[in-house]
């Protein structure tokens, strides 16, 4: 039995509360018992709200299923189903035009267009790299990828000067491009030098020339005769040329070029949610003080390399002079959004009169509370300087559920004494009731939104289990075919656009899965600015550098004017359900659906349940390393449910197909030492378990969720291991 403190109906979990008053209200001028009892009273308003609106979720997926049951296959009568949407409520009228007045809105979000990271908080060193990710080695992102190809140019062991000049060249050609001379070329440069007029670069044929936009040129380190760093700027992105003829690339460089570094992940979502597995009181805390160590710039992680440890910590801000000789700071780290976890989320770490409360009312007073430290702040590490804190709120499913929030954040705002709309609200287009009545999620919330962005994964799980009564699903890699995907992409821009999220808000797109196929992303992931997205989510730094080559190539902006006049996309395309009329697939066929899904199932939960890991690099059936979350574990799992309630497969399939990927994923994992093998004692595994439980009960789960299965597996797997 877990310690616990009494403060009015609510029992807190004493690790809990101790944290909140040793270490996140020191310094931020709230009184603990001021703190504590306007929680409690904050619980006892929203919680029974929050149940009421779950059970409005309930309610409303049990008349779709009932219409689907007798509506069913693909060729229902598309205008009757809207009707039916209507008449229950799931679907509102839009009302009249507006646009979103939110204010003080840091310019990463307001006006930068460039890569966005999300990273578990709960680890501290990716967390750190990732708010230090705001500056990345083009260099270094070339170099150590497939991007540039090892045909006679491997990447491994010392340094190659062939791969070298591979990732020179491509960097010559990128600064060509973007910061053009007046005469000649980037490769042909011997010495850059910053003179009253601007950048001067001196070429091998001896003559002078300079950049065609002298305003590209803004700054530098070092004397201007021989600059140590010079500062460009392109489409509101800085590149910095480092200049070092000691460095063991800059002294064969004619220019002396060591380096050039881009401008990079602008900001990151610091996670609380969908990458993490926090299931208890410990594992909260542990989420907080990573996110209060971030606030307050005290957070650091011990990085061991060779023989020489190095501790990692928050970059400081960089320093440059300007050409006419005045002081250039930029900031040394991203624009930090913390993301909540969602409505449907319950927690024993706060009981009130016994029973679990919902954790995002935990979440929204916490990390606003910590984020008071950075807003009081006068120190060099801010993280807004425009005194507002990015909550980014994941899984609201319609307007009245974003109006919830925006009026949660209000009471949070009371009980901390913060000026109204100091806390900004992302919101997550990632659910189908949110999708359909995106206008209004947007008003309801337009004093606060700083952020939509589509997640089509999530996105992609709530469609399957929205429609799941309608018929069987397509195989996974046909459903990103699927007419809905297309139009919902389409609309989450052009209803942002129409709203007046420029100048405002961030308008993202989804995540690249792939993190080892960096060639692949940097071929494709260019759709998102040229969606008009000013914002997409990156796996890692290296893959923030090379995504922000993007932003270079596409002028946001200038897209964003264009998509605004075109026709919004079909409402009609958004409610049509990827479903197969009449499922023919081989059993070859269907059993590989099965082994990809089981396999993909297994290698993520494993690693959730056994060791607490709520993101992680997971080699697929094909043995492509993916990134793995929740999200991509409800696309799985949800599929597979479909498949079992209309007859595609077996249950004896489907555990033929567990037992399969267990051995395979056995082996993927065999070179770790604290691996637990799956296919030791099927019955006893407690990750084999949740992984069946996550199929066999999925048709049942609200939703289609997750979370609160690996929730219950992993409490009793840390129980076990005690």
């Amino acid at each position: 039995m877990r310690a616990t403190v009494s403060v009015d109906q609510l029992k807190i979990d004493k690790a809990l509360y101790e944290f909140v008053n040793d270490e996140a209200i020191p310094g931020s001028g709230i009184r603990a018992q001021a703190f504590w009892s306007g929680f409690a009273a904050l619980v006892r308003a929203f919680a029974p709200r929050n149940a009421a609106l779950l059970r409005r979720r309930n309610e409303l997926q049990a008349k779709i299923d009932a219409w689907h049951r007798l509506n069913p296959g693909p060729d229902f009568d598309r205008s009757k189903y809207k009707a039916f949407l209507r008449d229950i409520g799931y679907l509102v009228s839009e009302k009249e035009a507006f646009s979103v007045s939110t204010s003080n809105v840091d310019a990463e979000i307001a006006h930068i267009a460039g890569p966005q990271l999300v990273v578990p908080v709960s680890n501290a060193r990716y967390a750190l790299n990732a708010a230090n990710a705001r500056w990345g080695s083009l260099y270094d992102a070339l170099y150590g990828t497939d991007v540039i190809p090892e045909d006679g140019a491997p990447r491994g062991g010392k340094y190659n000067p062939q791969r070298g000049a591979k990732v020179i060249a491509f960097v010559r050609d990128f600064l060509d491009e973007h910061f053009a001379l007046t005469d000649g070329s980037h490769r042909d440069a011997v010495s850059y030098r910053a003179g009253g007029s601007g950048l001067q670069v001196q070429l091998k044929n001896g003559k002078s020339t300079h950049l065609k936009d002298p305003a590209s040129f803004s700054g530098f380190q070092g004397e201007s005769g021989s600059p140590t760093v010079l500062l460009l700027i392109h489409h509101g992105l800085h590149v910095e040329l480092h200049v070092d003829r000691t460095h063991y690339i800059g002294r064969d460089d004619p220019a002396g070029i060591s380096d050039v570094v881009l401008e990079a992940a602008i900001t990151t979502i610091q996670d609380c949610e969908d990458s993490v597995a926090a299931v208890d009181a410990d594992d909260k805390v542990h989420v907080y003080r990573n996110w209060l160590g971030l606030m307050t710039g005290s957070l650091e992680a011990r990085v061991e390399k060779g023989h020489s440890p190095i501790i990692r910590r928050l970059n400081s801000d960089r320093r440059y002079q300007t050409p006419s000789g005045k002081n250039l700071i930029l900031s040394g780290r991203s624009l930090m959004l913390v993301r909540n976890v969602g409505h449907h989320m319950l927690t024993r770490a706060v009981t009130l009169d016994g029973a679990p409360i919902p954790e995002t009312l935990i979440d929204a007073a916490v990390t606003v509370l910590i984020a008071v430290h950075d807003l009081r702040s006068e120190g060099a590490q801010r993280n807004s300087r425009a005194g507002s804190v990015y909550v980014v709120k994941p899984k609201m499913h319609g307007p009245e559920e974003v109006a919830f929030a925006d009026e949660l954040f209000g009471a949070v705002e009371d009980l901390l004494g913060l000026p109204r709309n100091t806390v900004k609200i992302g919101i997550m287009d990632e659910e189908r009731r949110t999708s359909v009545n995106l206008t209004e999620c947007i008003r309801a919330a337009r004093q606060r939104v700083a952020f939509i962005n589509t997640g089509f994964l999530d996105r992609t799980g709530d469609e399957i289990h929205t429609s799941i009564e309608a018929g069987a699903v397509p195989r996974k890699s046909e459903l990103k075919k699927a007419v809905w995907l297309d139009a919902y992409e389409r609309q989450n821009v052009d209803i942002g656009l129409a709203c007046g999220l420029r100048g405002h808000a961030q308008i993202g797109k989804g995540m690249w899965a792939m993190p080892d196929l960096m060639a692949d992303m940097l071929k494709s992931k260019i759709a998102h600015p040229l969606a008009g997205a000013n914002t997409a989510w990156v796996p890692s730094p290296t893959a923030a550098t090379l995504h922000a080559l993007h932003y270079h190539k596409v002028d946001v902006a200038e897209v964003q004017t264009k998509l605004a006049k075109r026709t919004r996309a079909s409402l009609d395309e958004i409610l049509t359900p990827s479903l197969v009329a009449a499922p023919q697939w081989s059993p070859s066929e269907v059993e590989e659906e099965l082994n990809n899904n089981a396999q993909s199932i297994l290698g993520y939960v494993v690693r959730w349940i056994d060791s607490g890991v709520g993101c992680s690099k997971v080699p697929d059936y094909y043995d492509v390393a993916l990134m793995e979350d929740r999200a991509t574990l409800r696309i799985s799992s949800q599929h597979v449910a479909n498949w079992l309630l209309h007859g595609i497969c077996s249950r004896e399939q489907v555990m033929t197909a567990l037992k399969n990927m267990a051995r395979v994923v056995d082996q993927q994992n065999a070179s770790d030492p604290a691996y637990r093998r799956l296919a030791e004692n099927f019955e006893s595994n407690v990750a084999f378990n949740a992984a069946c439980d996550l199929i066999f009960q999925g048709r049942e789960q609200p939703n289609g969720y997750t979370e609160v299965i690996l929730t219950a597996r992993r409490i009793e797997r840390k129980a076990q291991a005690a």
